[in-house]
């Protein structure tokens, strides 16, 4: 069976290859992007730009809502959408062709995987890390954005941005050097360092959840694909509007367990290592930043009340710490302002909602 019957299968229709100019134009634009965008990568502009150019690149008819750009790793080759506005070719372009760079190869040179994607588990991670890269080397802004009714920052407001804020969470653990180099080279830093603050059979159920938040999304886009190009009886339509209603609902509860997961598994085993008052301190500054990083509803309580639960044990750490004797006075002082902020913080967190659409930006 031939690649393009392969491909064929997943809507994608094979028109031309795209010449030596146009490959070579692509190769120096994300060569350049990944060595300035992601100098921790420490690449090498020459080698990364011979690399891309002997890359096969084609045209193709994309069915709507897969990406603009898609690499197939058994041919080493990357199929654009004919209708993608070249002038902006630089995103999807970037994205793909990191996946090319990920290839991990056996001694028969046989792919056995891309970066943190073992072709069993860890393809969403990996995809998400990939978009994180890539949003980093084009020097994509943060945007504010409302998916399935969560409103969220990320970098990737097109691309997998429910993912792209979860991985990013991730890294709010290990930081962004761990995954990058993880996701580009192929090793194992990354894991290692979120198991060793959150615990292995966290990362695990993480990943697991994070794949299938990614299969639930792209169940939506094929109901939606149904809907729009079948004619189809009204009992028909309602069915397929029921389904894409509890793939959301299913994606609202996953983006949620993953992120009380980060959040609980990371700052309880924190907690546990604090011993001075300067840990404690660091702890509390910590935990308070992690409400930027964070998707919210209306409805989303679970951090505010985490949060209100590890303030009020620092109090009842830092007192131990210090002796009780030397804080007499000290609590005395305090007693009243210590009262007031756990009243008050409780709408710390809350953030105003404008009533927006599903899947629009945040004006």
């Amino acid at each position: 069976m031939s690649i393009e019957t392969d491909l064929r299968k997943d809507g994608i229709e094979v028109l031309q290859k795209l010449d030596t100019l146009h490959i070579n134009s692509i190769a120096k634009n994300v060569a350049e992007s990944l060595v300035n965008g992601l100098p921790e990568l420490n690449l090498n502009y020459n080698e990364l730009f011979m690399k891309l150019s002997r890359l096969d690149m084609y045209l193709a008819k994309i069915p709507t809502g897969m990406a603009e750009a898609n690499y197939c790793y058994v041919n080493s080759s990357i199929y654009f959408n004919h209708m993608a506005d070249f002038s902006k070719v630089n995103t999807f372009a970037v994205h793909e062709c990191i996946h090319y760079l990920q290839e991990l190869r056996n001694n028969k040179n046989v792919v056995t995987g891309l970066g943190l994607y073992n072709f069993e588990t860890g393809l969403a991670l990996n995809e998400a890390a990939v978009q994180l890269m890539t949003s980093k080397a084009v020097g994509e802004p943060e945007d504010e954005v409302k998916y399935y009714d969560i409103t969220l920052k990320t970098t990737s407001p097109n691309y997998y941005p429910l993912l792209c804020n979860l991985v990013k969470q991730m890294t709010y653990v290990t930081g962004d050097y761990a995954l990058y180099t993880s996701a580009f080279y192929g090793t194992n830093s990354f894991k290692e360092k979120f198991c060793n603050l959150c615990g292995e059979k966290n990362y695990h159920r993480i990943l697991k959840l994070l794949d299938r938040l990614l299969n639930a999304e792209e169940e939506i886009i094929t109901l939606t694909n149904t809907l729009q190009n079948m004619e189809l009886k009204n009992s028909s339509n309602k069915k397929i509007m029921a389904s894409i209603e509890k793939q959301k609902k299913y994606i609202r509860n996953t983006y949620f367990e993953i992120q009380n997961l980060i959040l609980v598994s990371y700052f309880d085993t924190l907690y546990k290592q604090l011993y001075t008052l300067e840990d404690i301190e660091s702890y509390r500054s910590r935990l308070y930043h992690y409400k930027d990083y964070i998707g919210t509803t209306n409805e989303y309580f679970f951090f505010n009340d985490y949060y209100l639960s590890k303030m009020e044990k620092l109090e009842a750490k830092k007192e131990a710490l210090q002796g009780s004797a030397s804080l007499t006075s000290l609590v005395a002082v305090k007693e009243s302002k210590l009262s007031t902020f756990f009243r008050t913080i409780k709408n710390l967190f809350r953030k105003s909602k404008n009533n927006m659409e599903y899947g629009t930006k945040k004006e």
